[in-house]
């Protein structure tokens, strides 16, 4: 199978180069369907070439475009962060400060007396 140090190494450089590429063919792909201002036509070049000329595509596209494609996956995370955010927030409700405030707004307009506003404080607190 190998019979010498040097083709291990050789195989190993060739298998490094592989996964390498991989992980570049993939950050590409990504960022070509994540620019929303780039034409579809365009998009559909790059796969093309992408699939003909592998290394030489993905290394032009890393130089043309790699600057956009760092604020594109920049701005993908603050998105991802902020719907993560907002469902978070959605789903645990209000503070117990805003629960307390709303309860207090109803006993000042009458629509809840002493004591259930007692039990909602102590809802709210516990």
């Amino acid at each position: 199978m190998l019979d010498t140090i040097w083709e291990l190494l050789w195989y190993t450089l060739v298998v490094f180069a592989f996964v390498a590429y991989l992980i570049i063919l993939f950050h590409v792909i990504a960022d070509l369907f994540r620019d929303r201002e780039m034409s579809g036509i365009v998009k559909t070049l790059w796969i093309i070439f992408l699939i003909v000329v592998p290394y030489i595509t993905a290394f032009v596209y890393l130089i043309a475009r790699g600057r956009g494609m760092a604020q594109r996956q920049i701005e993908a995370h603050n998105n991802a962060r902020q719907a993560t955010d907002d469902y978070i927030r959605q789903v645990a409700g209000k503070s117990a400060t805003e629960q307390i405030a709303d309860a207090q707004s109803l006993l000042d307009a009458g629509t809840i007396n002493r004591a259930e506003f007692e039990t909602l404080k102590a809802k709210a607190l516990g």
